[in-house]
Formats: C-alpha cells, sequence, structure tokens
C-alpha cells in the first residue's frame, strides 16, 4: 500500500459514528470504504491488542457494498454503512460466539441479540466479535478463554474489563463504535481506561434479549464509543420495550441528540464524599476535582452529597451477582451446545465438561454463588444483600431529589499492568468501586475522559443519573467534552 493510501485509511479509521455517517452523507467516500480500512487496521495493530476474537471481512464488506446500493437509491438509514463491533457476550446470526469462554468454543447462534438486530435494522455493519472476560465476569479481559486484550495506551496494560475488547478497539480506530455490556461497570471503567465514552443505559432502557446472561438483575448493554454525540446516537437506536424481554421499561427512546445542547447553566451536579477515599490515585483525583471546577465554570451547580451505604456496594454486588450467575450458568452441561468431555457417568459427565470448559475467575464465581444460596446460608446472605440493595438504591433516590446528576471518579486508578492483580481478587475488586452501585440501583451512568496521568495513561470521569435519565448524564457530558480537548488525543499504536 502507498504512503498515501496509509494516510486515507488512518483518516477513515479515526472516524467516530457522526463523522461517518456524515462522511457517507457528502459521498466523500464509499460504505466499502470505511469497513475496508478498519479490516486493515485491525490486520496491522490487532496482533498487539488482541481486541477481536473474530472479524467477519467477507460478509462485512459484502454488506457495505449492498449499503452502496441502498444509498445510491435513497435509503436514508442512520448507519447504513456504518460498521460496528459486537462484544461477544452478545448473539450474533451465524457468527461463533463463545462469550470468551472454551466452553461455547464452535457455538454458532440462530438468531441475534435484538440490540445487534437493531444496529443492523439501522443499516450498520458486523465488523467482528471483540474480546471479553469470561462470560463477563472480571475487571481487566484478563480472563477472557482466549487470551488477554491489550491497552492501546500501552500494550503492557490491561484496556479493563469486561468490555476490554470492545474498548481497545474502538479507541485504536480498529472501529468507530461498539457495543459492550455493564454488569458492574463493565462498559464504563474500559472506556475510561481507554480514554473514550461509555455509556450504561438504565436497568430496562434496552433488551436484554440475545445477550448470554451474567446477572441477570444487572446487565444491560450500552454503547462505547470516541465521542457523546455517538453514544448518544447508537444508545437511541438500540432502546425500547421488547416483548422478548420482560424486564425492558414500556417506554420509547426519547430523542437523546436534542439533548446535547452544551448549556448546563443552574445544572445541579452532586458530589459524593464517600466516592474520594483513600487509596484513590492523586492523579486521578485531582482530574476529577478539576473537572468539578471546569463544570462549575460552565454554570452548574456543585452540590455536596452523602450516599452513605456506599460502603456495602460492592459486598452486596459480589453476593448478588455471583448467586446470579451460579443460576444462569447451569445451562452449560455439555449437551445441547458448547464442548462435550466424555465421563463415566452423566454426572461425571457434567464435572469433566464444566471443570475443562470453564476458566477460574468462572468457577470461583459460581462456588461463591452456590454457597450463598445454599440450605442455611440463603438469608444470610443473599436475602440480607437484597434488603441492603434496597437502602443504597434509596440513598441514590433521595440524592437525585435534591441533584440532576452525581458525579465521581469511573475508577480509582488509571490502567494497571497485566498480570498486576489478576491473582489478587479483593484487589481486581476493588476497581470497580464507583461503578457497581449504579447497577444494583438501576441507574444510568457515562464515563468520559478527563484527563491523564504522568504515565499517559486516560483518566475517566463518570457522571451518573436516575433510572431513565440518560437526557441529563449525556447533555452534562456533552457540555464538558465539548469544552475540553481530551476527546482529541488518541493513542499511537
Amino acid at each position: 500500500m502507498m504512503m498515501g493510501d496509509q494516510k486515507a485509511t488512518k483518516q477513515l479509521t479515526s472516524l467516530g459514528v457522526a463523522e461517518a455517517r456524515a462522511g457517507l452523507a457528502a459521498g466523500q467516500f464509499t460504505s466499502v470504504a470505511l469497513p475496508t480500512a478498519c479490516l486493515e487496521r485491525i490486520e496491522r495493530v490487532d496482533a498487539t491488542l488482541h481486541a477481536f476474537l473474530r472479524t467477519t471481512p467477507d460478509e462485512a464488506l459484502a454488506a457495505a457494498s449492498q449499503a452502496d446500493r441502498e444509498r445510491a437509491s435513497g435509503d436514508a438509514r442512520p448507519l447504513l454503512g456504518i460498521p460496528i463491533a459486537i462484544k461477544d457476550v452478545l448473539m450474533t446470526t451465524g457468527i461463533e460466539t463463545t462469550a470468551g469462554s472454551r466452553i461455547l468454543r464452535g457455538f454458532v447462534p440462530p438468531y441475534s441479540a435484538t440490540a445487534v438486530q437493531k444496529l443492523q435494522a439501522a443499516g450498520a455493519i458486523i465488523l467482528g466479535k471483540t474480546n471479553t472476560d469470561e462470560f463477563a465476569m472480571g475487571s481487566s479481559t484478563e480472563n477472557s478463554g482466549f487470551g488477554p486484550t491489550r491497552n492501546p495506551w500501552d500494550p503492557e496494560r490491561v484496556p479493563g474489563g469486561s468490555s476490554g475488547g470492545s474498548a481497545a478497539a474502538v479507541a485504536a480506530d480498529e472501529a468507530p463504535a461498539a457495543l459492550g455490556t455493564d454488569t458492574g461497570g463493565s462498559v464504563r471503567q474500559p472506556a475510561s481506561f481507554c480514554g473514550i465514552v461509555g455509556l450504561k443505559p438504565s436497568y430496562g432502557r434496552v433488551s436484554r434479549y440475545g445477550l448470554i446472561a451474567y446477572g441477570s438483575s444487572l446487565d444491560q448493554i450500552g454503547p462505547i464509543t470516541k465521542t457523546v454525540t455517538d453514544a448518544a446516537l447508537i444508545l437511541e437506536l438500540i432502546a425500547g420495550a421488547d416483548p422478548h424481554d420482560s424486564t425492558t421499561m414500556p417506554v420509547n427512546a426519547p430523542d437523546l441528540s436534542a439533548a446535547l445542547t452544551g448549556d448546563i447553566e443552574g445544572m445541579r451536579i452532586g458530589i459524593p464524599e464517600e466516592y474520594f477515599v483513600e487509596g484513590i490515585q492523586p492523579e486521578v483525583e485531582d482530574a476529577v476535582r478539576t473537572a468539578i471546577d471546569h463544570f462549575a465554570s460552565l454554570g452548574a451547580e456543585i452540590v455536596p452529597i452523602g450516599l452513605p451505604n456506599t460502603e456495602l456496594a460492592l459486598p452486596v454486588y459480589y453476593l448478588v451477582v455471583t448467586a446470579e450467575a451460579s443460576a444462569n450458568l447451569a445451562r452449560y452441561d455439555g449437551i445441547r451446545f458448547g464442548l462435550s468431555v466424555d465421563g463415566d457417568s452423566i454426572f461425571d459427565h457434567f464435572r469433566q465438561t464444566r471443570g475443562a470448559g470453564f476458566g477460574p475467575e468462572v468457577k470461583r464465581r459460581i462456588m461463591l454463588g452456590t454457597y450463598a444460596l445454599s440450605a442455611g446460608y440463603y438469608d444470610a446472605y443473599y436475602l440480607k444483600a437484597q434488603q441492603v440493595r434496597t437502602l443504597i438504591k434509596q440513598d441514590f433516590d433521595r440524592a437525585f431529589t435534591d441533584v440532576d446528576v452525581i458525579l465521581s471518579p469511573t475508577s480509582p486508578t488509571t490502567a494497571f499492568r497485566i498480570g498486576e492483580k489478576v491473582d489478587d481478587p479483593l484487589a481486581m475488586i476493588l476497581t470497580d468501586i464507583f461503578t457497581t452501585s449504579a447497577n444494583l440501583a438501576g441507574l444510568c451512568g457515562i464515563s468520559v475522559p478527563c484527563g491523564f496521568d504522568a504515565g499517559g495513561l486516560p483518566i475517566g470521569l463518570q457522571l451518573l443519573g436516575p433510572s431513565l435519565g440518560e437526557e441529563k448524564i449525556l447533555r452534562s457530558a456533552y457540555a464538558y467534552e465539548q469544552s475540553t480537548e481530551w476527546r482529541l488525543r488518541r493513542p499511537v499504536l
């Protein structure tokens, strides 16, 4: 490829969704050019990053050719011809879906997740499936059964998890945007570590149909993007009630793009003292406090608030989520789909299959959840956790009577080194200390870049809103993003 071609490819892969859509509408390039550029970029850099478990080049290029024909005939669907990466916990018709686990190696779903279907209905092209912690159980994407993903800002560091593959792909310009899932911070934390935008919708805002379940009362599908504008656009398209998922709320997606005015004059932003804890990386705290001052300069009112049950969020989360994981993962028995290992009896068959197919972190969480649900311990652990979960939700309910959004760090540190915490489950769990509460309470949240540490690693701030409060967090996030330059810095690979 000539040098000029390389420059053109770099320019195409650097585009976000809204920019790519505008370029296509103006005839500056073809739909075929976009996935072609992305696939070439993946070929050059993904041997280092391992953001993708598999790509679908033939299908993507065929869909792009069709998109060019449809655009020529007047089709104006919002994502027509734009490639999107999909986290490998979301079902995709005809494309292997493993949830990052050896136990599902070779599984090809007969249907796609509702969120994927909605993107394709809007004209999006599936570029491939991104790496994930096995069954989304992890905070670093080191727990994948197919090897870790690396951070584009420093390949010796993790991209966060469990949507680390999606975040790394977007940050490294391998895809304009991606879908991830957030059970305890798995969209927001990797977005923070990779210097991009990650949006966790309110529980019930987006259908979970076709999502391989981890914690069913906590899981939510959300976009990982280069800009707040792109996050709003994708959420508009994937949100809404779904008859296949009884937990979706009976509300249509609002016009979220209309919330991106840049005006936050008079908005009340709550600052929880409990989220600025001992042990937080000083550079992270400094960056977030500087961002708070910036919000004030934009006309927002800064309001100190208390969330007294914050310290209980992590133990409550890990009791609830492991209990739900224990139940959800019982279906993987080697009989109906996925890996099957012969045994001397049916029970030995189960043991052999699950022993060989599940990784150590998945086994750990299944055992914890099974114990919490077992006779004699249910009331002491799982039931008590659900009761405290209610108290955590009530903390937020009270806070949102006084403020519009809540601001905090997304993670207490920047990206840590690969292998640094993988053998220390408690240290790994603490990386989710600021994100899990939102899942327990069913809130919406977004992470946006707010600075860099001395090593050049991104720092993210988190904005939380009440259930169905996406307009508020997007409005405030957009105002901050557009009045700073953090979004303009990209990793060099």
